[in-house]
């Protein structure tokens, strides 16, 4: 009993400072874009309505919605909305076309999430060296290249890992809502009537009154529910009891003290609107407050470089991207993983955000149109997974998730009035990732159509083979193949020019699936075409790790002896020539026979010895 609550508490810290570490700096900009925006008279009256907004903001949304809902609907207690995708799919396999239409929309949720991750840390790590503005006015100069060094710092550290710095990200995180909480009360004592605002009926008159009004607010008081969608993401690292205790014990109650006590400070000092959060903290506790807000969102916008390489990883196993280079940064947690042209591209387009919009205000007008879109692509995906999935009744899938749609969809329309103010910059990131990811699904496809039309045979292949078979070598090779049954270019080549065949062969084809987890025991699916040869099929989730190795050394118990020092993997590298009217697009035709060409092969990401990799080209027309 000792050690699983030791072990509760463990996750649950470790929960506040990777899952909440966007939505804890929120505090640092919300109320500060929402009565800097202009459209919000300053009076108690509106003081009192918008915090009240956003109390129940928190509490729809991430409390209910995201916390009490959206955290039920696991997949194999994997969370995320590559999971919540993946559910859906399966609950409506039976219907095609609404099948192919909630991949598509789910997919481009998935390619959102990377404008998101563009705007979130630039936004973050600004607002925080910001503060050094409030010191003084001289070091606004310093503001931008003081940000981007820090940032430059992180993505140079992804390489090592994040293992040694995750440590510390849980006792800093508590330690920031700590301080946020203390700074709250500290305004509340002075101005104690503030907590009226948690009553509804303060935002509800706002919004019967200005009704106009509290539809454009709308785009800056989502500002306030900043990585939500990270509660959901991380479920699988975490689970959902440490994650719904670190809500509300630690994280909900810090966030509401401070917000109320900024509203506090306001009442008592208007002009503290320009920086309300860091104008609550008295003068000596500046410079160390700077400092642990660059800590906290340095630690955010690390939590969601993780996400983006974990989410890269699981697209790429569902075959929406190429094999990029994955390289592994832990021994022990398969999840600790570096993908360098995810990293290096991240940055250059936060560099770019950070330079083109200067200040978090600037960022603040960009912000929200993606991740509106994102919450709002999670609830519809929500009531298919409830209602077809879980098999609950229509009247209680359409309550459940109604309000919730409702809600979303006037934050995301809220949102798109800042389409040209900056808005644009996080759609057109998840435009081109979305044009990728299904070029390259049709791409792959298109190319496996013609695989499948040219293809000969396998068991045909190898009866004609062995009437009069070639000299056999020692040693096993793995032939690896897009289809089952059909003979590897890689075979045909290794006949040709070198006129034998190895004492054992193994045919392998790789089954990607939309489950997080494939066990062990159902890995390998095995064929014996006899003369020592085999047909596997080897099968993996979207989270599973592929490592071929490793899976291919169950063929012992089935009377195949491998070593490791004389297997050969066979990989056939398809150069892909774009031709007109293959079904796509002729430029998309070229970025898809681009990306082929570009892409760093199967012999990384599916974990092979290099040494022991030969490649052979073949031409195919699409």
């Amino acid at each position: 009993m000792s050690s699983k609550k030791s072990s509760l508490a463990a996750l649950t810290i470790g929960a506040i400072g990777v899952v909440y570490g966007d939505i804890g700096t929120s505090v640092l900009y919300a109320i500060k874009e929402v009565f800097g925006s202009g459209h919000v008279a300053f009076t108690p009256d509106n003081v009192y309505g918008i915090l009240s907004i956003f109390f129940w903001t928190l509490t729809v949304i991430v409390s209910i919605k995201y916390v009490l809902l959206v955290l039920r609907a696991d997949n194999n207690g994997e969370g995320g909305l590559v999971a919540m995708l993946a559910l859906a799919s399966q609950a409506v396999k039976d219907k095609p076309e609404l099948r192919r239409i909630l991949l598509i929309i789910g997919i481009f949720g998935t390619s959102l999430f990377y404008g998101d991750g563009v705007i979130t840390p630039a936004i973050s790590v600004l607002s925080a060296v910001e503060g050094l503005e409030v010191m003084s006015p001289a070091f606004k100069q310093y503001v931008i290249p003081v940000t981007l060094v820090i940032l430059f710092a992180l993505f140079a550290l992804q390489k090592h890992g994040t293992a040694g710095i995750g440590r510390f990200f849980g006792p800093i995180t508590l330690v920031w809502f700590a301080v946020l909480a203390l700074l709250g009360v500290a305004q509340i004592i002075t101005h104690p009537s503030i907590l009226k605002a948690l009553s509804p009926h303060y935002a509800l008159l706002f919004m019967w009154v200005n009704p106009g009004t509290t539809f454009i607010i709308l785009g800056a008081v989502v500002l306030c529910v900043t990585g939500a969608e990270a509660l959901y993401a991380d479920l699988g690292h975490f689970g959902k009891k440490p994650i719904r205790l670190a809500w509300f014990s630690i994280v909900m109650p810090s966030l509401t003290l401070n917000y109320f006590g900024q509203g506090a400070l306001l009442l008592n000092n208007p002009e503290a609107v320009k920086n309300p959060f860091y104008l609550m903290a008295p003068e000596w506790a500046l410079i160390p407050l700077v400092l642990l807000a660059t800590m906290a969102t340095v630690i955010a916008s690390q939590a969601l470089i993780t996400g983006a390489f974990s989410v890269t990883k699981q697209v790429i196993q569902l075959g929406y991207l190429p094999r990029l280079n994955i390289q592994h940064t832990s021994v022990r947690d398969t999840g600790q993983i570096y993908i360098p042209l995810v990293n290096w591209g991240l940055f250059v387009a936060i560099v770019l955000a950070v330079v083109m919009f200067r200040s978090s205000s600037n960022l603040a007008a960009a912000y929200g149109v993606a991740v509106t879109a994102d919450m709002l692509i999670t609830t519809i995906l929500t009531f298919y997974v409830i209602r077809y999935g879980w098999k609950y009744p229509l009247w209680l899938c359409l309550s459940a998730t109604g309000v919730f749609f409702v809600v979303d969809f006037a934050f995301f329309a809220s949102n798109l009035m800042k389409l040209f103010a900056g808005g644009w910059f996080p759609l057109v990131i998840g435009g081109i990732i979305f044009t990728l990811m299904m070029t390259w699904k049709q791409g792959r496809a298109l190319l496996n159509e013609k695989l499948r039309a040219d293809a000969i045979d396998l068991p045909s292949f190898l009866e004609a083979v062995f009437i009069s078979p070639p000299a056999r070598v020692e040693g096993t090779a793995v032939f690896l193949t897009a289809e089952p049954g059909a003979v590897p270019n890689a075979l045909l080549h290794n006949l040709k020019h070198n006129k034998v065949l190895h004492e054992q062969n193994l045919f392998v084809t790789v089954r990607n699936h939309e489950v997080p987890w494939i066990g062990m025991d159902k890995r390998l699916a095995i064929e014996s075409l006899g003369h020592n040869c085999w047909q596997v099929v080897i099968h993996y989730g979207f989270k599973n790790d592929p490592d071929l190795p490793k899976a291919l050394e169950q063929m012992r118990t089935r009377g195949c002896e491998l070593d490791v020092m004389t297997t050969s993997y066979f990989l056939s590298r398809d150069v892909v020539v774009p031709t007109i009217g293959s079904g796509m697009a002729p430029w998309r035709e070229k970025l898809f026979a681009q990306m082929h060409h570009n892409a760093s092969g199967a012999a990384d990401f599916l974990n092979l010895p290099n040494n022991s990799v030969v490649e052979l080209g073949s031409k195919i027309e699409i």
